[in-house]
């Protein structure tokens, strides 16, 4: 991640040089972006780049601590919007993050770009471990788990990581395809209908997988 040099600078100059990356890897393929163009953009040497990063592996991932951290707070928002629930907020947050109205939120249309430009690109091997336990971090308190059948936080974790998980890819599929956004929610809501209420009709008193 970045050096303590690179937090030390002033905030108009770090969020130059993000500025700068950010416009490169949204852009272009990750391959083709190149840390000679990088500091071109940013106006900086090239020694500059390495006292901020040792690469440009290591920036790419600082970029996506910026949407995880931009994605987390919106998802707060939403979550404290609908009261806690967290089958609407899937949806809620479907609707934001691939909205046609990016200019409205500069970030997600970075990502966006960077997303279509990018397809088949391990995104995994930059994310720290276990991302979705990150995510929770903050926003397990506005979660309201009454409904569930266990409403224990090690059981609402599971059901929030498979949420998580059909948000993600129906997301990332609307980036891909946008023309067939429609689709992808229809398939969101499908998911988050079975992970609700199961898919198996069975008595209430029948034994469960173990």
């Amino acid at each position: 991640m970045c050096t303590e040099t690179f937090l030390r600078l002033p905030e108009e100059k770090r969020r130059r040089f993000l500025d700068a990356a950010w416009a490169e890897f949204a852009g272009a393929r990750f391959t083709d972006v190149s840390v000679n163009q990088i500091v071109r953009r940013a106006g900086i040497p090239r020694g500059s780049f390495y006292q901020y990063f040792s690469d440009k592996e290591d920036l790419f991932a600082y970029l996506l601590e910026e949407v995880r951290n931009h994605i987390k707070e919106e998802y707060r928002r939403i979550l404290k919007a609908n009261g806690g629930d967290i089958f609407q907020a899937q949806l809620d947050c479907f609707d934001r993050f691939t909205a046609q109205e990016t200019a409205l939120d500069p970030m997600m249309e970075r990502w966006m770009n960077f997303v279509r430009n990018n397809q088949g690109l391990d995104i995994q091997k930059f994310l720290p471990t276990r991302p979705g336990q990150r995510l929770l971090d903050g926003i397990w308190d506005l979660t309201d788990l009454s409904g569930l059948r266990d409403p224990s936080p090690e059981y609402g974790r599971i059901v929030f990581c498979l949420l998580m998980a059909a948000l993600g890819s129906a997301c990332m599929d609307a980036m891909l395809c946008p023309e067939d956004r429609a689709l992808h929610r229809e398939e969101l809501a499908a998911k988050l209908e079975i992970v609700k209420h199961g898919s198996l009709r069975i008595a209430e008193n029948s034994e469960t997988f173990s």
